[in-house]
């Protein structure tokens, strides 16, 4: 900072005339001080600001209002599409649950078991003749998977204990934990008829039994997209009805599940469409990645300015007035809103690229994709409030929550200990007397909706009443568990805000309390439009603005 060469300032004399004189060596350190509060001010400003004090174009913030509509366009076309799939895989899968499961109803899936070695043999053979006259009963477009000219069978598979004896009459059993399978594979031939005699070649182990297993694979075309324009798709089923008798309760609980691939069609004609919406969604794709990558470098970019102007900040500091820059301080360079941009464009851009992926059948993530879009979107939607905590009218939402964030989440923290508590507590003593505490991801979503006062009632009814002891204990868990969350913890919690809104209110009103980069900042008194922020710093026009300060500095000692 120190320099042997005087610098040339403006100043005036007693009778009020402009007069130019060589200043001392400190006086070269004061403009130097200038010009980097000048620079730290210019980083601060708004885009509406920066815009006036330099001339510049805030491509930043258009890049930004582009983005959001262009990835607000794309989530909204990858919903459409995705809706479609999900509705035609759960269409599907409670069409093959009618027609394999015997006697199925919708209110029955939760319930659906059986309880006889007969009712087992005949759901068993009710699911091979179904599969077996397929194509003759069903009403969509469903046929058999071909390998090799031949179509894929159904296979039925019993998993057993490989020895067993069991006698609760003498309280005595001999069990070998060793699991062995045995499995039964039935084709289907062309007339596709029922067999006439009995499907199971198989005798099924009940005393030793664990689970019986039909599974068969089905393929299917989702013509729904051909109303608008657009390439159907082709699906794989892999069904799986499972049998349980892990238990040996004297129920067998039966489910059906499919796990489902799409891909693209190899031989079709479609009159009135081609791949050409396709590959504009992909055109499209692409564009909306560029625009995220230029997003993501300007981000990126001026995090990298802020943390250069730190460590400049921190230098200047310590040199100039010896003093150590606080963590708070330091901070304030660091712009968490482009932290968050960052992440979001990250997100979204990884979302797309899966997105192109997909449309073009070489994986069917849609689960994946739509987490990362939709997070994404979500967090570029969030990424708007930082251009309106420009207007002080419309900044106390960020303001208050960026106070209240250290109290809430020390408080959450604390509240959390009682919370888990309470979910251990509710678990082991009434998971086996009421159906909301079976399992602990149960519990803590009961006892959320508690807090919210949801399905209260309902909670309390429900409970058994087999133990009296247990019943008077849900009691006394249930009144303590309301009265101590929604009473007290809830009521502080909206207190912790509802201070902090106050105090900022207060604040706003009173004047904010400075840090102390605000407070250096503040001395350079240039507004954005004196053009004092459009030159160079090694050019003169740095040093007229000095001139101008000293002049008006002089002027306000003189009166």
């Amino acid at each position: 900072m120190e320099d042997s060469s005087e610098a040339y300032l403006c100043i005036n004399d007693p009778n009020g005339n402009r007069a130019s004189h060589w200043s001392e060596p400190h006086a070269h350190l004061e403009q130097e001080e200038e010009k980097f509060r000048r620079k730290l001010k210019y980083f601060f400003m708004n885009p509406c600001d920066k815009y006036k004090a330099r001339r510049r174009k805030p491509w930043k913030l258009i890049l930004q209002i582009v983005k959001i509509a262009v990835v607000t366009i794309q989530l909204v076309s990858f919903g459409l599409s995705n809706q479609m799939v999900v509705q035609f895989k759960e269409e599907n899968l409670l069409a093959f649950k009618h027609l394999f499961l015997k006697s199925f109803t919708d209110s029955s899936t939760d319930t659906y078991s059986v309880y006889s070695q007969h009712d087992v043999y005949m759901h068993i053979a009710y699911t091979v003749e179904q599969f077996l006259m397929l194509p003759s009963i069903t009403v969509g477009n469903h046929e058999y998977k071909k390998e090799g000219g031949v179509y894929s069978p159904l296979t039925i598979c019993q998993q057993f204990y490989r020895n067993g004896s069991i006698s609760p009459a003498n309280e005595t059993f001999d069990i070998d934990a060793e699991v062995e399978k045995e499995c039964l594979q039935i084709y289907p031939v062309k007339p596709f008829l029922p067999f006439k005699a009995n499907p199971l070649n198989m005798t099924l182990h009940f005393e030793r039994l664990l689970t019986v297993t039909v599974t068969f694979t089905l393929k299917a075309i989702n013509l729904e997209t051909v109303e608008y324009h657009e390439l159907p798709d082709c699906y794989e089923f892999d069904i799986m009805i499972t049998f349980d008798n892990k238990a040996h309760s004297g129920r067998i609980t039966v489910d059906l599940d499919n796990d489902v691939h799409i891909y693209e069609c190899r031989n079709w004609i479609f009159t009135g469409a081609s791949p050409r919406n396709m590959y504009m969604l992909v055109l499209f794709d692409m564009a909306v990645i560029l625009i995220l990558v230029l997003s993501l470098l300007l981000c990126m970019r001026s995090v990298k300015t802020g943390v250069q102007l730190q460590f400049e900040y921190t230098e200047f500091f310590s040199i100039r007035y010896g003093k150590r820059v606080s963590v708070s301080d330091r901070m304030e360079f660091i712009n968490g809103w482009y932290i968050l941009m960052i992440v979001s464009d990250v997100l979204t851009i990884t979302g797309s690229l899966l997105k192109i992926i997909i449309q073009l059948k070489a994986v069917a993530s849609y689960d994946l994709c739509s987490i990362l879009l939709g997070t994404g979107t979500m967090l570029v939607w969030i990424g708007v409030l930082r251009y309106m905590g420009y207007f002080k009218k419309y900044n106390i939402l960020i303001i208050t929550l960026r106070a209240a964030l250290p109290n809430v989440i020390r408080f959450t923290c604390c509240a959390a200990m009682i919370y888990l508590g309470y979910c251990f507590c509710g678990w082991i003593v009434l998971g086996p007397y009421h159906t909301k505490f079976r399992t602990l991801n149960v519990v803590s979503e009961s006892l959320f909706s508690l807090i919210n006062g949801d399905d209260m009632f309902a909670t309390f009814k429900n409970m058994q009443q087999k133990s009296y002891v247990v019943w008077l204990f849900s009691r006394l868990y249930l009144y303590t568990f309301v009265s101590l969350f929604i009473y007290m913890v809830l009521s502080l919690f909206i207190t912790l805000i509802t201070d902090t809104y106050d105090t900022i209110k207060h604040q706003q009103l009173d004047g904010e309390p400075m840090s102390d980069v605000q407070a250096f900042i503040m001395q350079c008194k240039d507004p954005p439009e004196s053009g004092c922020f459009s030159v160079d710093e090694s050019s003169g026009g740095c040093l007229m603005c000095c001139c101008l300060h000293r002049t008006h500095d002089y002027d306000e000692d003189k009166k």
